[in-house]
């Protein structure tokens, strides 16, 4: 008899899911109050019909991704990643949620074709997800450079890009994001487009560094993952975590830096997109 093997059920991690996974939960409880007023029932029913049905609408109206990112995907989302995380290490455990997943990386490789980007950096990269999509709209002597502090992940990555032929475009670069930095601003490296999904503690750092080098060019954008957290940034200071206090941090700096403007779209958990003045 053959088995296989189950896919792994991807908790909310985004304000609409979160929201549309607790209206679930309350939908169901329903069924255990008959003497509720029925347009309150209605009600309900109607608000989680409108969280639900949004993500899988955004799916199906959105260009599918490519044979070798739903590899990827897959790959990524069937992993044991428990296994791979070294207990006492300071670094967040690894999880697949941390894919940016099909409607993220078609709006980023969207943002390569528009800006006509040919050398692009990415500061966290976990198993490539994001860095495939856009350097598959990246010309063919474009560059992408993805800085990877995890050994496994660059791994699970870098295998992904050899079965792509899209994958030669991609350099990673393993160790502190930070560190890497540096030694690009040294080098003079300067990228049209960059992408920020790391450490949430460090994205102050990054964003000062970026503006106060070169790295940024004259005319670049800064794409910024995560910029909702999970909607604590917006809920009460009581409510938040260390990386939802260092996300809302973040968004107060880049708010208040003159240097840029910003919008902060509702995508997934928040993409933020900035550009100097």
């Amino acid at each position: 008899m053959s088995s296989t093997i189950a896919k792994p059920t991807a908790r909310p991690v985004t304000p609409l899911g979160i929201l549309a996974r607790k209206l679930e939960t309350i939908v169901q409880e329903l069924n255990q109050h008959p003497d509720l007023p029925e347009s309150l029932v209605t009600q309900i029913k109607q608000a989680w019909r409108l969280a639900a049905g949004l993500d899988p609408y955004l799916e199906e109206c959105t260009t599918q991704e490519s044979a070798a990112l739903a590899a990827l995907s897959e790959k990524t989302a069937i992993e044991a990643w428990g296994e791979h995380f070294t207990q006492g290490s300071t670094v967040r455990p690894l999880e697949q949620e941390m894919l940016s997943g099909h409607i993220e990386g078609q709006t980023l490789k969207m943002f390569v074709h528009m800006i006509k980007a040919k050398k692009i950096l990415e500061i966290g990269m976990f198993t490539g997800y994001s860095a495939l999509a856009m350097a598959e709209a990246l010309p063919h002597d474009g560059l992408l450079v993805a800085c990877e502090v995890d050994p496994f992940a660059a791994q699970v990555a870098q295998a992904a890009f050899k079965e792509s032929p899209d994958g030669g475009k991609i350099r990673v670069e393993l160790g502190s994001a930070l560190e890497t930095l540096k030694k690009l601003a040294e080098a003079k490296e300067s990228f049209d487009l960059v992408f920020i999904d790391a450490d949430k503690k460090e994205y102050v750092a990054y964003f000062q560094m970026l503006l106060d080098s070169n790295l940024l060019a004259p005319t670049g954008f800064i794409c910024v993952d995560n910029t909702l957290l999970q909607g604590e940034v917006y809920l009460p200071t009581s409510e938040r975590t260390v990386n939802g206090e260092a996300i809302a941090q973040f968004n107060r700096t880049v708010a208040l830096d003159t240097r840029v403007e910003q919008v902060l779209l509702p995508l997934r958990d928040g993409l933020t997109i900035i550009r100097r003045r």
